[in-house]
């Protein structure tokens, strides 16, 4: 039950986080909308790990692609009145995994270990065990 919990705050966290506006929430409203969250997210991305204008353009373009196609899977799960979180995370890892391909494709050898240090490492190690106990229970 607590595993549930954390996965649904989890969930909800991610998804106001990347939706950025809530009409229950009036703070949430003020929250930078997804294309604004991607460039302030590019925009760190260069800071920590030194980009080149050139990569932050790719970085850019990949977040304002993937985030809202992201957003448009939990849509359609919520339309369908879908209520199971391991689906809203099952969604959440693809894109995740997607974006990190991206990534590792644009970043330079220092910049991709720089960015695993930053935090990232920790993301990819949580999305790989989510996915064997997925594969395990199938």
């Amino acid at each position: 039950m607590k595993l549930d919990i954390r996965l649904m705050t989890l969930l909800t966290a991610v998804f106001l986080l990347l939706s950025g506006a809530s009409a229950a929430f009036a703070q949430q409203q003020e929250q930078p909308d997804i294309y604004e969250q991607a460039e302030m997210e590019a925009d760190r991305l260069q800071r920590i790990l030194e980009l080149e204008d050139w990569q932050v353009f790719y970085v850019d373009s990949t977040l304002k692609h993937d985030f809202p196609a992201m957003m448009a899977e939990y849509e359609e799960l919520r339309g369908s009145k879908v209520s199971n979180t391991s689906m809203y995370i099952a969604v959440q890892d693809k894109w995740m995994e997607q974006i990190d391909a991206t990534y590792k494709k644009i970043f330079t050898e220092e910049q991709w270990a720089a960015y695993l240090k930053s935090g990232a490492a920790k993301q990819q190690k949580a999305r790989a065990k989510r996915k064997a106990k997925m594969q395990e229970k199938q």
